[in-house]
């Protein structure tokens, strides 16, 4: 529990790397995201990779080809690393990820760091970040609390500047149709993380950007039973 900052992830691992720098002969420093200092963002792309692991050879076998696209969310990025990684050399493959535009892309208002950050450095790596003219680190928004650090894994970024993957980022309102549109159609609470890549393909289908028979992947990271304080009070639902 941190009670520093914005009592976030960026909060959490602020004080975590304090304390093992400070008693670095007793602690051991660990984290679930691909942020952080080489080799954790490598460490956690490999641990993760099952995902996207299992879902090529699911997809293979009960389809006979490859997807068109895979779809994440992204905020470390730990969960969409691990689906993208075992499709990166696939280039016929789109991958997508959606990020967090929060209620505006105005500074301290989103999360979506690839799509208006630039590159920086925060703990211990360069990656895009959310920085002022001064390279202060900036506070972000989402509805979903596990979208709003300000950096990213650099190897998202790689992909980024190398065009290998597409960032885009949804707002709060796109999150909160997505977890509906899911939860009424398939009877699966996403949590609003997931919900963010869920709602921003709605509305690429309602654009007519999906061609017929597309094949597409989402990746819910999550599962949104927790979330459903934030979303009765997003929709001024009394429970």
């Amino acid at each position: 529990m941190v009670g520093s900052g914005s009592r976030t992830l960026k909060d959490a691992i602020n004080e975590a790397i304090r304390d093992w720098v400070t008693n670095v002969e007793t602690t051991f420093y660990l984290i679930g995201s691909a942020v952080g200092p080489h080799p954790y963002p490598r460490i956690v792309r490999n641990f993760q990779a099952i995902i996207g692991e299992e879902a090529r050879k699911q997809i293979l076998a009960q389809e006979g080809r490859m997807p068109d696209m895979v779809v994440a969310c992204v905020g470390g990025g730990s969960n969409a690393i691990g689906m993208f990684y075992p499709f990166a050399d696939a280039l016929d493959v789109q991958l997508l990820g959606v990020e967090a535009g929060g209620i505006s892309l105005e500074a301290g208002k989103h999360a979506a760091t690839l799509v208006a950050g630039r590159p920086g450095i925060l703990h211990g790596a360069m990656s895009y970040l959310l920085q002022n003219g001064d390279g202060q680190v900036l506070e972000t928004h989402s509805i979903s609390a596990g979208l709003d650090y300000p950096s990213v894994g650099p190897e998202h970024s790689y992909m980024k500047e190398t065009g290998r993957a597409t960032y885009v980022s949804a707002n709060d309102a796109t999150a909160l149709r997505g977890l509906q549109a899911l939860s009424q159609s398939e009877g699966i609470i996403p949590a609003l993380e997931p919900a963010h890549a869920l709602g921003y393909l709605l509305e690429m289908g309602n654009r007519g950007e999906i061609p017929k028979g597309s094949l597409i992947i989402v990746n819910l990271s999550g599962r949104g039973d927790k979330d459903m304080l934030t979303v009765a009070q997003a929709l001024n639902v009394t429970l």
